[in-house]
């Protein structure tokens, strides 16, 4: 399984864009970081880029989550589903983001 996790606002609570005054979500970055060590895929997907991102990056790495990709897909996935270009949105099969909405669908 490919899992697509926002930073801000999920992965760290407050301080943005100052990594240093925001509070890590230690239970996601643990379920993860253990998701990954049995063959899941994480995407890193934020808005954050240069000195941001890296920022971002080295903070879920001090936290012991590390990324298979950085807002870009995982080739094999592509592959897998037969894509002939890169598509703008990342392919996965879950998105984490504290800004998602579920919801409730009737039927008519």
């Amino acid at each position: 399984m490919t899992i697509a996790v926002d930073f801000d606002g999920t992965l760290i609570r407050g301080g943005f864009p100052d990594v240093s005054k925001g509070t890590p979500n230690t239970k996601l970055l643990g379920i993860l970081a253990d998701m990954r060590g049995n063959g899941h895929k994480i995407i890193l997907w934020t808005c954050r880029d240069g000195r941001l991102l890296k920022e971002a990056v080295d903070f879920c790495r001090q936290h012991g989550l590390e990324f298979d990709a950085v807002n870009e897909n995982i080739q094999e996935d592509l592959e897998n589903m037969k894509f002939d270009h890169e598509p703008r949105k990342v392919v996965a099969h879950m998105y984490i983001d504290d800004l998602s909405l579920t919801p409730e669908w009737e039927d008519d």
